[in-house]
């Protein structure tokens, strides 16, 4: 059975970002202690609410989270207790399907994440050295 998709309200925000920092530290190896504590502030108090949001649940916990901005997808994670059970997979057709996404940059150094797009029809078009910070952390930008 495929995850229920729903979209959370400001208030779901503090566990969405538990969700982002577990994942996060399962899949984001070349990030350091320091490197998730910047980011964190930001994911928390400004990318959630600039994207359009949408998660899965499981019971009343929160399994993974997607973020649009128009046909992009800025963010997609999955807690890394519910990785491998589908969430991912019925998030991202969510996004293309019923959204119209098509694009998505995804970090370089994160390869399980490269793999996850490529095998889901996603091409490198072009890749950027550094991330949207300005940080060392190649980016490659994808499309259908």
């Amino acid at each position: 059975m495929s995850p229920t998709i729903i979209q959370p309200s400001a208030a779901d925000y503090n566990e969405i970002t538990e969700v982002w920092e577990a994942s996060v530290r399962a899949t984001h190896t070349f990030l350091t202690e320091k490197d998730i504590q910047f980011y964190k502030p930001l994911i928390l108090n400004e990318y959630l609410k600039a994207v359009s949001l949408f998660c899965t649940k499981e019971g009343d916990a929160i399994t993974g989270f997607l973020g649009l901005d128009n046909d992009k997808i800025e963010m997609l994670f999955i807690h890394p207790d519910y990785r491998g059970k589908g969430i991912g997979k019925t998030l991202l057709n969510f996004a293309v399907t019923g959204k119209k996404a098509s694009k998505v940059d995804v970090n370089e150094q994160n390869e399980q994440a490269v793999g996850f797009y490529q095998h889901l029809g996603f091409k490198t078009v072009k890749r950027e050295p550094l991330d949207t910070s300005g940080n060392p952390f190649p980016i490659l930008v994808m499309e259908l």
